[in-house]
């Protein structure tokens, strides 16, 4: 599953950010057990250091927990994975207002636009 990185990010952020994704899609669940570290370098196609660096910055977060012997689980805080929906959600949302306004779009068409999708149209 070698990932095909973008080059303006950090690939170690955009490693944070696919689990994270992942955690929110529902692909990774509350208490799953992450693959070791070794193994998720070989699947992403990354040095073993910087998925060291992933896991490291997932459990500052509090996204997941290393339990000695065991591995690294995805936390099993509710409320924790709440908050990291609803910052991935504002995140995107102001990535997407920036964008739009860079291109000199308004408010007013953005409602619209969002509004128009909704409506299937």
């Amino acid at each position: 599953m070698s990932v095909d990185f973008l080059k303006d990010k950090p690939i170690y952020q955009q490693l944070v950010d696919r689990i994270c994704g992942d955690i929110i899609r529902g692909s990774l669940k509350s208490g799953d057990r992450l693959p070791s570290v070794r193994e998720y370098a070989v699947e992403a196609g990354v040095n073993a250091n910087t998925m060291q660096r992933v896991y490291k910055e997932l459990e500052q977060m509090d996204i997941t927990e290393t339990k000695r012997g065991q591995g690294t689980f995805v936390t099993e805080n509710r409320e924790r994975l709440a908050e990291l929906r609803e910052e991935m959600k504002l995140g995107l949302v102001e990535s997407f207002i920036h964008n739009m306004e860079s291109l000199g779009f308004t408010q007013r068409e953005m409602i619209e636009i969002l509004q128009s999708k909704e409506r299937g149209e």
